[in-house]
C-alpha cells in the first residue's frame, strides 16, 4: 500500500496554510515566502510523531506568521501614503457549497477586514483568523500560540470587539454591489460630477495605495464633495491602452484597469444603505503581479 510522501502531505493542505499566512500578513508574496519555509521546515522534521499533519502545519504556519508580521512592522510604517492589503482573485472552489460558509470566508478575506486586522497585536490577529475565518477550536489555537485556553478566549474577545467596532457595518446583496461598482465605474471614467454625487454617501472616503510607485492620494480622501471632485480631476488623465475588467477579488466585485495591456490599478468599493461609502484604489504595480491577463 503506497504512503503519502511529505510532498503529497503538505500540498494537501497547502490552500489552508496560505489562506491562514494570506489573512496574517495582506501580501501575497510574505504569504507565500511563510509558505515556502514551513515547506522547508516540514520536509527535514522528524514526522513519525505527527498525528494530525494539518493541525502541526497550520500550528507552524501560524508561528511563522507571527515571526514575520513582527518583522515587517517597521516596513508598513515606512510606507509612503496608505497602506491597503494586497488584492487578490478569489475563488473559494467546488469545496465550499454552503452559502454561508462562502459569505464567512468571503467576509475573512474582504479589503475592509484586512485593514482593521492592521490594527491588532500579532497575536490578536492569530486568534482572530484561526478562529473567525477557519472555525479553530480554542483549545487547539491555544496549542497553536503556546497559550493557556483561557488567555486565548480573553484575546479572541478582545479582537472581535476591535473588529466590529471598526468594521464597516453593511449587508449588500452581492448583485446590488456588482451593479453600483459599474454604475460608480462609468460615473468616474466620464467625469460625471453628479454622477458620483449620487452614488456616494455623504462620508465617503477614497483610500489609494500607489507605495510612491505611482499617481494615486498620499492621504486619505474623505466627504462625498472631495471624493468626488478628486476623481473628477483624475478622469481626463490619459492611460495608454485604457481597458477595464469586472473581476472578484477579495470576495467581492471589482474593476480592474489595465494600460496597454498591463495591470494598471484595482477599483473596489464598499455600499452602505444603498450608498458607496469607500472605495480602494490600489496602484503600487508590486501588488498587481498576481492578476494575469
Amino acid at each position: 500500500m503506497a504512503t503519502d510522501t511529505p510532498t503529497d502531505v503538505f500540498e494537501e493542505h497547502r490552500s489552508v496554510l496560505t489562506g491562514v499566512a494570506y489573512r496574517m500578513l495582506g501580501r501575497v508574496a510574505d504569504a507565500e515566502d511563510v509558505v515556502q519555509d514551513a515547506w522547508l521546515r516540514w520536509s527535514s522534521a522528524d514526522r513519525e510523531e505527527v498525528r494530525e499533519p494539518r493541525a502541526y502545519l497550520v500550528r507552524m504556519t501560524t508561528r511563522l506568521a507571527i515571526d514575520r508580521l513582527r518583522q515587517i512592522t517597521a516596513r508598513r510604517e515606512s510606507y509612503v501614503g496608505p497602506w491597503l492589503p494586497e488584492p487578490i482573485v478569489t475563488d473559494f472552489g467546488p469545496t465550499v457549497q454552503d452559502s454561508a460558509e462562502r459569505a464567512v470566508l468571503a467576509d475573512s478575506v474582504s479589503l475592509a477586514v484586512l485593514v482593521v486586522l492592521e490594527s491588532l497585536s500579532p497575536l490578536e490577529r492569530a486568534v482572530f483568523v484561526l478562529r473567525e475565518a477557519f472555525g479553530y477550536p480554542y483549545a487547539e489555537i491555544a496549542t497553536t500560540l503556546d497559550r493557556s485556553e483561557a488567555a486565548v478566549r480573553q484575546l479572541a474577545g478582545r479582537a472581535r470587539k476591535h473588529v466590529q467596532e471598526r468594521k464597516p457595518r453593511f449587508d449588500v446583496n452581492p448583485v446590488e454591489r456588482r451593479d453600483l461598482t459599474e454604475r460608480f465605474l462609468t460615473a468616474a471614467v466620464e467625469g460625471d460630477l453628479d454622477g458620483l454625487m449620487s452614488l456616494l454617501a455623504p462620508d465617503a472616503r477614497l483610500v489609494g495605495d500607489s507605495g510612491g510607485k505611482h499617481k494615486a492620494p498620499l492621504r486619505v480622501i474623505e466627504s462625498a464633495d472631495k471624493v468626488g471632485r478628486f476623481l473628477r480631476g483624475v478622469s481626463g488623465q490619459s492611460i495608454e491602452g485604457f481597458e477595464t475588467r469586472s473581476v472578484e477579488v477579495n470576495g467581492g466585485p471589482a474593476i480592474l484597469v489595465l494600460s496597454a495591456g498591463k495591470p494598471d490599478s484595482v477599483f473596489q468599493i464598499e455600499v452602505r444603505d444603498g450608498r458607496v461609502s469607500c472605495v480602494y484604489v490600489i496602484r503600487n504595480p508590486d501588488k498587481l503581479t498576481s492578476f494575469t491577463v
